[in-house]
């Protein structure tokens, strides 16, 4: 199986053209040297991907026939990403719920026609 199509496979990338494009901007490597989107995948391998600014390193364990669940990927594929690279994961992530938190920003439409509802109640009282 091909390199891009078993990353999708695994559901590492949503499709296999992401998957395509990640190998051929040299994001996915084998013992350090870059692959083709057309390698040839073989149990044992292991692989670095570069996604989100983490490298992620997977050991191939079975090739799959078929894109599988999220919950039977671990049958197919061991991952052995550093602890670093995780806590790095982590501290971005964090750091991006604490500037701005979800909820909070440009109103939803529900809101606006509650503050619409709010305001013109006040405007018919005062006249």
């Amino acid at each position: 199986m091909r390199i891009d199509k078993f990353l999708w496979c695994i559901r590492v990338y949503k499709t296999r053209a992401i998957a395509t494009e990640e190998c051929k901007k040299n994001r996915i490597s084998l013992n350090e040297n870059v692959v083709k989107p057309s390698k040839e995948v073989n149990s044992g391998e292991i692989y670095t991907i570069r996604k989100n600014q983490i490298d992620y390193k997977i050991q191939v364990i079975q090739i799959p026939t078929n894109r599988v669940g999220a919950k039977l990927v671990s049958l197919y594929c061991k991952d052995l990403t550093e602890p670093e690279q995780l806590e790095l994961l982590q501290t971005r992530l964090s750091t991006q719920n604490y500037y701005r938190q979800k909820g909070i920003g440009r109103p939803t439409k529900k809101d606006r026609r509650d503050l619409e509802s709010y305001t013109s109640d006040d405007l018919s009282e005062e006249n």
